[in-house]
């Protein structure tokens, strides 16, 4: 079969990006750009996350992911603190100040859907949302699969 699912995909991440980008700005967002916005959201949803689990929910790399943090911490954005049981493993927390940023990034998030959806219908919307899931839990897997030894 023959698809350009995974070209589209790229090229909907790489103008998603961008527009995204303005919309913050628009908004008078400065305080964070795209990418730190994805880890933020993931703490919105769940407070004093592991790096590892913030790599995983982001999609970003553990190297890339560190300097992000460490860029966020510098603004204020982010803290770190060690885990209770696991002094190594340090979890990473909002602060008021990232906390007091939900809301404009909610409103930016709004925006976003309605443009990737203008003309969609609701079930238009959650099949597209169930077919996306599907290719993600596909990648996942993959991901996780043992390479095959070469012959």
């Amino acid at each position: 079969m023959e698809s350009r699912t995974g070209f589209l995909i790229s090229q909907i991440k790489q103008v998603q990006s961008r527009v995204f980008q303005r919309l913050l700005q628009d908004c008078g967002v400065a305080e964070f750009n795209g990418p730190q916005g994805r880890i933020l959201y993931v703490l919105w949803q769940k407070d004093a996350v592991p790096i590892v689990e913030l790599s995983r929910k982001t999609g970003l790399a553990k190297n890339t992911l560190t300097a992000m943090l460490g860029r966020m911490e510098d603004a204020g954005l982010i803290e770190r603190r060690a885990a209770g049981c696991d002094k190594r493993q340090s979890l990473i927390l909002l602060t008021e100040k990232s906390r007091n940023l939900q809301g404009k990034y909610d409103e930016v998030s709004r925006k976003m859907n309605e443009i990737f959806y203008q003309g969609f219908t609701e079930e238009e919307v959650r099949e597209t949302d169930q077919r996306l899931d599907r290719i993600l839990l596909n990648l996942e897997q993959s991901q996780h699969k043992p390479k095959k030894e070469k012959e």
